[in-house]
């Protein structure tokens, strides 16, 4: 087997892998849905109603990070799933009857993404950790690139059925393909051989919560790489919002057309995800250099003067975001210990997207007052802006240089240097 896919040489991995990207599917195909029924049955293009609903939805990972990892790291991962996905099926289910009954009203979006949020801010930590007790500790980067794959396959699948299914069926149809969708996750957890996970150690006792916070605050490399990730997804990726805005408003497209702008942009994500499962670690130099990437790629996707060339440039721009999310994923997995996982990995969450209640108002708003294209580039100034203020802070305290190298073959390195060569920077006269 391909060293791409070697966490699916596990027999608990590959069945929950299976259940996951069924269940990923659908959950594209749902958002597709809900976005459209939102812009163009409930509202006229209304971009700040949009802001609202995602807002709605991701509010309560933010509100609930801290409860939400002392849960993971308190109770058994597993059953935390099962109730968290079996909440989401419910709600799915719930849209899609009132959008077939034809008495949907947009208070009802309203309370449905707030109840979704509140089950998300439970299942995104603890599904995080999961993965750490299904596969050894030298498989998971690998594991967490082939998450990152299976989510960004079922991007390229999803908004373009949904798409195609909202045209010839309507959302209502496609909303219940994404309830069904969360049955395949139930049904892979239920397939597991409990004997064969690997249990993290469970907390106990109080101070769970301040205890998570504490050591989250006493480690800088990984508190600049959650910044780094806030700032690309407060600004950088409100793709939902964004690529809606340009198909819809800016070019004046169709359901089919929205739908496939999905599909390409995870072209560029897939490709990510499958190069972050070949790599045995994440490296600093990786996020730095991808976030920069993502800057210029966003940058040409809003200038873009057609539908098809802001479709072309969603591919790196995928590539580029993708590969910030992998690499700090695993930095950030890799880097704690075992009993802290779960409540590090929520705060991840949160900071990550809970940064989208923040973003999504603001970025609707903007859409509204300055135009689509100032939707993406707000998020190219941004995280640009990041890049800049993470290399000045690892020069000042780490004594890092990123190098470029053409020797084998063109790359940039990231180094740390002495002190006397910090010295030269600043008085060369003196030290030479």
């Amino acid at each position: 087997m391909s060293p791409t896919f070697a966490s699916l040489r596990i027999r608990n991995y590959r069945v929950y892998a299976a259940g996951a990207l069924v269940s990923n599917i659908g959950t594209w195909m749902g958002r597709v849905a809900q976005d459209w029924l939102v812009l163009t049955q409930l509202t006229p293009h209304d971009s700040t109603d949009l802001g609202i609903v995602t807002a709605l939805q991701f509010a309560p990972v933010v509100l609930l990070a801290p409860f939400a990892g002392a849960v993971s790291d308190r109770f058994h991962k597993r059953k935390v799933l099962i109730a968290t996905q079996s909440a989401l099926a419910i709600t799915s289910a719930l849209l899609a009857g009132l959008v077939l009954g034809n008495v949907v009203q947009l208070w009802h979006v309203y309370v449905l993404a707030l109840l979704q949020g509140v089950a998300t801010a439970f299942d995104n930590p603890t599904r995080q950790a999961f993965v750490s007790e299904m596969v050894p500790r030298e498989r998971l980067a690998n594991a967490v690139g082939l998450n990152s794959a299976s989510f960004n396959a079922a991007r390229l699948i999803g908004p373009g059925v949904a798409g195609l299914l909202i045209a010839a069926v309507g959302t209502g149809y496609t909303l219940v393909f994404n309830t069904g969708s969360f049955i395949a996750v139930l049904v892979a957890l239920g397939l597991l051989r409990t004997s064969e996970l690997r249990p993290s150690p469970r907390s106990s006792g109080k101070g769970r919560i301040r205890e998570g916070l504490a050591y989250v605050r006493h480690r800088p490399d990984i508190v600049l790489v959650m910044v780094m990730v806030f700032m690309l997804g407060t600004f950088g990726m409100n793709f939902q919002i964004t690529i809606a805005l340009m198909s819809t408003s800016e070019f004046h497209e169709g359901a089919t057309e929205y739908g496939l702008l999905g599909s390409i942009m995870a072209i560029g994500s897939l490709a990510a995800a499958l190069m972050a499962a070949r790599r045995p670690r994440p490296r600093l130099r990786i996020l730095l250099v991808s976030l920069a990437g993502f800057t210029v790629a966003s940058t040409a996707a809003a200038l873009a003067p057609s539908f098809w060339f802001f479709a072309l440039f969603l591919i790196p721009t995928g590539l580029c975001a993708l590969t910030v999310l992998t690499t700090a994923n695993a930095t950030v997995q890799l880097g704690v210990s075992p009993e802290m996982r779960g409540r590090v990995m929520a705060l991840y969450m949160a900071i990550f997207m809970g940064g989208t209640p923040l973003g999504s108002p603001v970025i609707g708003w903007i859409g509204g007052a300055w135009g689509p294209r100032w939707t993406i580039l707000v998020g190219s100034i941004a995280t640009g802006l990041t890049v800049s203020g993470a290399m000045v802070y690892l020069m000042r305290n780490q004594q890092l240089r990123l190098r470029i190298e053409r020797q084998p073959l063109p790359h940039l390195p990231l180094v740390q240097v002495t002190a006397r060569e910090v010295a030269r920077e600043i008085i060369p006269e003196r030290v030479a």
